[in-house]
């Protein structure tokens, strides 16, 4: 069924809704109109691009048209990529539309009836599955004066600057020792985003491949795997998208492309600054309630236990070691999962409430040990020493301290995800000698160690009350449990976390009257295990219920504010990120923020990523972030958002609001 609705009609819903609008009904004769096919996929269904990379068909459009009338080629919006299972997509994953002029013939009368059809041909996607679809639309032109809707003006202005530009100046291009690479005429004071070369034919590079872009002077520098199938073309077409939906159309021709002057490869210098922000980020986490009881303890048992120099640098990169190859760990899930498509980031295993149950389990352990119900035979976590409980510290660490990001670590790991696989596993590996670096001070700077406490019974004292995070920390994990997957898995959590924690103190029992403790820390084990397999998950992720006047992040409804020309304020946040929270109830909640975007009528939109909604990561992504917090500031008529810090304050909230209100 077709519906017709002045001047644009409405297909019947598929996986991807198309509407047919014209840019005037009115057309006059001897002039063109643009016709938008304005598409709307499904959620986690997707169309393709021109050139469907390493798999899908272009749209094709066949017209029925009165005499006279011509339709130019389908224009495609720059698109986007969606590497799934090793294989590269050229993809529209979110909302956009396809431009097409049709030629109106001159000496038409005003008033002459223009009645257009066309079927579309296209494929549309999910991960799994593929479905051939078909559409016919129609649209009813009437000769006229041209006139144009503002509203109407305003959509296909919008679609327009999707649409890749002419880059005007002629690009060149070559292929040797299986290497492709591409010299792309660019200012140097240009403003660049993620780049990234989308070929309009096969046969060039290799579309799984990672691109490396340089930044030479005057020019960009594409850097890839050449194909190994198909010809080389004699020319080449393509797009270079530079970051938030925009780009260039260019051409190529081939030719010698000197190597860059610019002292270097950009991707290792950007990995450079990385690892930087990743070693400054992980030494920030080792102030967090998670974080900051175990760095103690096991710093003050080497006071405690009189080590000399050689054991104390043993046990320092003991700690580095677990810290790093946590890290590194989880560096490698992460980066294995997006390669098999998957949007994931930082403490993408905190959407998994199993992971969550398993963290419940040991912070409660952990927090009856510190409050003195017993002491932990193995492993060593931190009240005893020795190289094996010193490495087992520094995994600790470093898992629990997933659910934060602070400053410099978001930028560090967004980055991480775009470069080459053996640099972005530095910047995480980065990130755990950060984690570590307190401690391999204390181990390997004798007067660092000569300046702790002697030891004493303050140190029980102290011990006690660093129970006091650990059970905060509890407290918000079972918290956070209950809005994943409801109050049946939350209840479940805790009496798991009740019966591990008792399982530990028979293992303390048994251990200090001289008895085997390794059944008992095997029950804990097995209990620790079970509950996480066994956690109820038939309950759905409680979303979080945006604040009075806040709206939930789409980005239909964000696109929808900025036509309206309001300042925007989206913040993307999760339940189990720690920063997110304490972001929140410092500085956007506070009543003076409120009242400033009020006045300034700020829109405010809420992503909320607790459960690991796909749409939302890939998003996340897209500003070069690893995951949450992200807050980005939209002014009015800006062409790109403001990022935003990772720790916000009320001043630099209303500071915004009242700028724009100037």
């Amino acid at each position: 069924m077709t519906w017709l609705l002045a001047g644009a009609a409405v297909a019947q819903t598929r996986h991807v809704a198309i509407e047919l609008v014209a840019e005037t009904v009115r057309p006059a004769a001897g002039s063109s109109v643009t016709l938008a096919f304005a598409s709307t996929p499904e959620r986690e269904w997707h169309g393709y691009w021109i050139n469907g990379g390493d798999a899908g068909v272009p749209t094709v459009a066949t017209w029925t048209l009165p005499a006279g009338v011509t339709a130019g080629p389908l224009q495609y919006p720059v698109p986007g990529r969606l590497l799934v299972s090793g294989l590269m997509n050229y993809v529209y994953e979110r909302p956009y539309a396809h431009l097409v002029e049709l030629r109106v013939p001159a000496g038409l009368a005003a008033g002459t009836r223009l009645p257009v059809r066309v079927a579309l041909d296209y494929l549309v996607c999910t991960v799994e599955i593929c479905v051939p679809e078909k559409q016919t639309l129609t649209a009813e032109l009437t000769v006229g004066d041209g006139a144009i809707e503002p509203a109407t003006r305003v959509r296909f202005d919008g679609w327009r600057r999707a649409m890749p530009k002419p880059l005007g100046s002629r690009a060149s291009f070559a292929a040797a020792d299986g290497r492709f690479r591409l010299a792309v005429p660019f200012p140097a004071d240009a403003t660049l985003g993620e780049a990234y070369f989308f070929p309009l034919v096969g046969g060039a590079i290799d579309y799984a491949a990672p691109q490396v872009v340089t930044r030479d002077g005057d020019r960009l520098i594409v850097e890839t795997k050449a194909a190994t199938i198909g010809t080389p073309p004699a020319t080449l077409d393509g797009v270079l998208s530079t970051g938030e939906g925009q780009g260039f159309a260019l051409r190529a021709v081939p030719g010698s492309i000197a190597p860059p002057t610019g002292g270097g490869d950009l991707s290792w210098r950007a990995a450079l600054i990385a690892f930087a922000g990743a070693v400054l980020g992980g030494l920030l986490l080792n102030i967090m309630p998670c974080v900051f009881p175990i760095l103690s303890l096991k710093a003050l048992s080497l006071a405690r236990s009189g080590a000399d120099a050689k054991a104390a640098r043993s046990e320092a990169l003991a700690y580095t070691g677990g810290a790093v190859l946590a890290c590194l760990g989880l560096g490698v899930a992460i980066l294995a999962l997006r390669a098999g498509g998957n949007a994931v980031g930082w403490a993408f295993q905190l959407q998994d409430p199993r992971v969550i149950v398993v963290l419940l389990a040991l912070t409660v352990g952990i927090a009856l040990n510190l409050s003195g119900l017993f002491e932990v035979p193995t492993p060593r976590f931190a009240s005893e020493n020795g190289a094996g409980g010193a490495f087992a510290t520094g995994a600790l660490a470093a898992f629990v301290a997933t659910p934060c990001t602070g400053p410099f670590m978001g930028a560090a790991l967004g980055a991480a995800l775009v470069l080459p696989t053996v640099a972005a596993l530095a910047v995480f590996a980065g990130l755990g000698l950060g984690l570590a670096l307190p401690f391999l001070a204390v181990g390997f700077v004798p007067a660092l160690r000569r300046r702790l406490p002697k030891p004493g019974a303050w140190m029980e004292r102290f011990k006690r009350a660093m129970s006091v995070p650990m059970w905060l920390t509890a407290l918000a994990l079972a918290w956070v449990l209950g809005r994943q997957a409801g109050v049946d898995a939350m209840t479940w959590g805790l009496g798991a976390a009740l019966l591990v924690g008792f399982a530990l103190w028979l293992a303390g029992r048994r251990q200090a009257r001289g008895l085997g403790a390794g059944m008992a820390m095997t029950a804990a084990l097995v209990l620790a295990i079970g509950a996480a397999a066994g956690v109820p998950r038939e309950a759905q992720a409680v979303a979080g219920a945006p604040a009075k006047g806040d709206e939930a992040f789409s980005e239909t409804r964000l696109a929808a504010l900025r036509a309206e020309n309001r300042p925007v304020f989206a913040y993307f946040t999760a339940d189990w990120c720690l920063t997110c929270k304490v972001n929140e109830a410092g500085a956007i909640d506070r009543a003076a923020v409120r009242a400033a975007f009020d006045t300034g009528k700020v829109a405010v939109l809420v992503g909320d990523w607790t459960d690991g909604d796909a749409d939302l990561g890939r998003f996340i992504e897209r500003h070069n972030r690893a995951g949450v917090p992200l807050y980005l500031w939209y002014a009015p008529g800006a062409s790109a958002p403001q990022v935003l810090p990772q720790v916000l304050t009320p001043g630099m909230l209303t500071a915004l609001a009242a700028e724009w209100r100037r």
